[in-house]
């Protein structure tokens, strides 16, 4: 197991299998080569699953079980995100080399946590089990979708697929929380996170018109300074924080483990979590970025565009905001929101991408099974739920699984975590090892 699994995550990073939302510019050579890649690393698989094309380049894998009544589905995705080539890359980011890092050995090259990480662990987990003649107690079906990283269809398409074969998952799940450590400050045992919900991922654009003209002869007011006062207003409105359950949850898993001098103080805090959920908010806050996005429905101006030249006034001025909407809000009122922060009936709001928060998942049976093998194979973690702040494929199977979790099975650090979409994204060769170890004890302990 170890050195397939190794070997065939190197395959797969070597192939730079880049997503974009402009088809034209996608080198589907290059996904035809992936597939091709994991036929040949996994024969098994593709010889006794049943296997059905979605999108351009996304698969969808049935092996049948002991029973259909409880159907699980495994999710990862092909695509991964573009390599800034000015960015300060250690190793060949397409290189998928073997090199020391600060986890010991590791596979370095983008994807390899984002999320061919992933992709690689479940079919090597698949490919042992089928190889030790394992029949699952129920059906398993393997979702890797080809267009994640641009928000694109194929995981739609394979919800359809299943919609029209009467499945109904009892377990989903997909990327996203890991073994996380150095997750809060001064806690020393690392996370288990399993997201039960994530954020919804809104873009809007603010737009300022005026007539443009001459460099030489400004007017008082134009677009682009209606547009800056706008961004301000934005930024000096911040929508309104409360802690949701799966957070409060979360902090009373942490009570036992925050730093012993704390302890005396925090404990009690936050063993009372659901009691206390305005002090934790306000903790949360004053904790930095990270923690305070887990509080409320953020926003970020992250394009901006406006005069074509230096000597020309813009006779139109835009900015983008990416909102991440928090359970609880929705993106009508996160519209609504930002209207009355601009305060200026001249500034044009455009929806260009709307997305609701995910249903928050109950807490029962499959989530339990999941922190069940979380202690297995990572007795040091303390499993927890969150709220997950990024999007993934898994939030168009909410619409026929209200079981629906973000969990990749792989020890992170911090540096780690901040490497995705960025440079010097990396696994360790072990972690990726236990995370194939993890899929194949999830699969063998499905329930019967």
């Amino acid at each position: 197991m170890t050195d397939r699994v190794v070997a065939a995550l190197q395959a797969l990073v070597r192939i730079p299998t880049v997503s974009d939302r402009d088809p034209a510019r996608v080198d589907t050579g290059a996904f035809d080569r992936l597939l091709v890649e994991l036929a040949t690393q996994f024969p098994l698989l593709h010889e006794r699953l049943d296997l059905t094309h979605v999108g351009t380049h996304g698969l969808l894998l049935h092996w049948p079980g002991a029973s259909d009544a409880r159907p699980v589905v495994l999710m990862a995705h092909l695509d991964v995100v573009p390599v800034d080539t000015e960015a300060p890359w250690r190793h060949d980011p397409f290189g998928g080399e073997v090199h020391d890092s600060d986890v010991g050995p590791a596979v370095w090259g983008r994807g390899t946590l984002d999320d061919k990480g992933c992709v690689a662990a479940i079919c090597d987990a698949v490919e042992s089990l089928l190889e030790a003649g394992h029949v699952p107690a129920q059906d398993v079906w393997l979702s890797f979708g080809c267009d994640e990283e641009v928000s694109g269809t194929a995981a739609v398409e394979a919800v359809e697929v299943l919609r029209e074969r009467r499945v109904t998952p009892w377990l989903v799940l997909d990327e996203g929380g890991a073994i996380a450590g150095g997750a809060f400050p001064g806690v020393k045992v690392p996370l288990g996170v399993i997201g039960v919900t994530e954020k919804g991922t809104t873009s809007l654009e603010l737009v300022a018109e005026g007539r443009g003209g001459h460099a030489s002869t400004p007017a008082r007011n134009g677009p682009t300074a209606r547009l800056a006062r706008a961004i301000l207003r934005v930024e000096k409105s911040p929508f309104p924080a409360s802690a949701p359950a799966p957070t409060l949850e979360l902090m009373r898993r942490l009570a036992p483990h925050v730093p012993l001098p704390l302890r005396p103080v925090l404990k009690p805090l936050l063993g009372r979590a659901d009691r206390l959920a305005p002090v934790v908010t306000r903790a949360l806050l004053a904790a930095g970025p990270e923690a305070a996005a887990m509080t409320r429905t953020t926003v970020a101006t992250t394009t901006l565009s406006g005069s074509p030249a230096l000597n020309v006034i813009a006779s139109t001025a835009k900015a983008g905001l990416n909102i991440r909407v928090m359970v609880g809000d929705t993106v009508a009122g996160v519209v609504e929101h930002i209207r009355k922060a601009v305060d200026d009936e001249s500034i044009r709001i455009v929806v260009v991408e709307s997305g609701e928060p995910s249903p928050v998942s109950p807490m029962d049976e499959a989530f339990e099974l999941l922190e069940d093998c979380i202690g297995e194979v990572f007795p040091e973690a303390v499993a927890t739920p969150y709220v997950m702040m990024a999007a993934t494929d898994s939030r168009h199977f909410t619409a026929i699984s209200e079981h629906v979790y973000r969990f990749a099975p792989f020890r992170m650090t911090k540096a780690q975590r901040q490497a995705i979409h960025s440079y010097d994204e990396h696994i360790g060769v072990a972690d990726l090892v236990d995370g194939a170890r993890w899929y194949a004890r999830l699969i063998e302990r499905l329930p019967s």
